[in-house]
């Protein structure tokens, strides 16, 4: 292991996001890679966490257009199927923050 490993596996820290942000930038895929033909079109998301990283991400559960700076959060969502037994791979998507009433 080099000494640039050793030192950025030592400077390494957990941190968890609240899974909140909005929406930075957007674009509607209709033409999706392989393996999410059945999910297009859809829209994929630069998400800005309120923490401050970017993140890319399939936005879900839209009943509208969507607007950058749109408040979103964190949802877990099946990503594909994978496999002949159907193995079902779950991931992260975000969609618009709900209201709270």
């Amino acid at each position: 292991m080099s000494d640039f490993n050793k030192q950025a596996e030592l400077q390494q820290e957990r941190f968890t996001f609240a899974g909140t942000g909005e929406v930075f930038s957007f674009t509607t895929l209709q033409e999706p890679p392989e393996g999410f033909e059945d999910q297009a079109p859809y829209v994929l998301a630069l998400v800005k966490l309120d923490e401050g990283p970017l993140v890319t991400a399939q936005l879900t559960d839209l009943d509208g257009p969507v607007d950058i700076g749109d408040r979103v959060e964190m949802v877990t969502r099946k990503l594909t199927t994978e496999g002949g037994k159907g193995m079902i791979v779950y991931g992260y998507k975000f969609r618009k923050v709900l209201s709270r009433v």
